[in-house]
């Protein structure tokens, strides 16, 4: 699958999705995270479709004034508005005889779900300043990182229109839920963009990439993108170690409920329970930071004289 990397089996089940609904006409909503991939699922399924030959049109939902947007997808006749000195075709006609993918759909006003409601009815579109339909032969594929059925229920997004889109969801999986395949990811674009560069190949550390697969990746594979593209430029050493990776990787989260449990059957007593949860934050902080108590004192917050001070009370020493 071009571009879509991975082996784990949460993407292996996208990729089989993707196979099987390729040779169809159906609509697609793409659901998943910023950063997973929505678009590069989209352009593989119309490359696998008997639209391939066609035009893939993207279309930012969330990128475009709404009072771009409208133009940007019907088109307009000359005179529509002010400025309009010719007449222009719109995305959904650009699209003729291919795909045309309709991101971050839940940022589409209501008056323009409307429309798109009637272009997945009827196939046809009308430019703005002009009555006369005109017939699109288009497949849509929309993606979205919210919840739409949400919006439904708040009113924000229209139920017909939903269920028109929904017919074919497919749910591409968080970074975090699919860590098997971060190695491979950053070795692509490692590669990449060390070719793109011109510049020896990189790889990662051991211990640089046991940071990568313990980090917890809000931003997805494109946050990695990105990271892969810095440390190729910044560091100069053909092997990327820890301590260039960036401070929020290098040093990872604490949780703050380390899971004490406490029972309330026969009393409590707080300043116990507290110093039970003052012991487990510790112990996570060494255990974070490798051993090294000054590095596990700024996890904490504290000077590492304070810490060696908890430590002998606690009785960790």
């Amino acid at each position: 699958m071009q571009e879509i990397i991975g082996k784990s089996p949460a993407i292996q089940k996208v990729f089989q999705l993707i196979k099987k609904v390729a040779p169809t006409e159906s609509t697609v909503l793409i659901l998943g995270e910023s950063g997973t991939g929505k678009e590069l699922v989209a352009r593989a399924i119309h490359n696998q479709s008997r639209r391939r030959e066609g035009p893939f049109i993207p279309v930012n939902c969330g990128a475009i004034p709404e009072e771009l947007l409208e133009s940007e997808l019907f088109g307009y006749e000359k005179g529509a508005f002010t400025g309009a000195s010719r007449s222009k075709p719109g995305r959904f006609e650009l699209a003729q005889g291919g795909t045309i993918f309709l991101d971050e759909i839940a940022e589409m006003s209501p008056k323009l779900q409307v429309k798109l409601l009637r272009v997945l009815q009827e196939k046809t579109v009308e430019r703005l300043g002009s009555e006369r339909p005109i017939t699109v032969d288009i497949r849509i594929i929309a993606a979205t990182n919210r919840d739409l059925e949400k919006e439904v229920a708040e009113g924000r997004f229209r139920e017909d229109l939903y269920f028109r889109l929904n017919v074919i969801p497919i749910k591409l999986p968080p970074l975090r839920e699919r860590k098997e395949d971060i190695p491979l990811l950053a070795e692509h674009f490692l590669a990449r963009f060390c070719e793109r560069e011109e510049v020896p190949r990189k790889r990662l550390s051991e211990k640089a990439l046991k940071r990568l697969m313990e980090y917890h990746w809000p931003g997805n594979v494109r946050e990695l993108e990105n990271l892969m593209e810095r440390l190729v430029i910044l560091t100069e050493r053909e092997v990327i170690e820890e301590e260039d990776l960036p401070e929020h990787i290098r040093v990872p989260r604490i949780s703050t409920n380390p899971g004490v449990k406490v029972s309330f059957k026969e009393g409590v007593s707080l300043p116990q329970a507290l110093r039970e949860f003052e012991r487990s934050l510790i112990l996570q902080a060494l255990e974070a930071s490798g051993g090294v108590k000054s590095r596990a004192a700024r996890l904490l917050g504290i000077k590492r004289t304070t810490l060696i001070e908890k430590m002998k009370r606690l009785g960790l020493e």
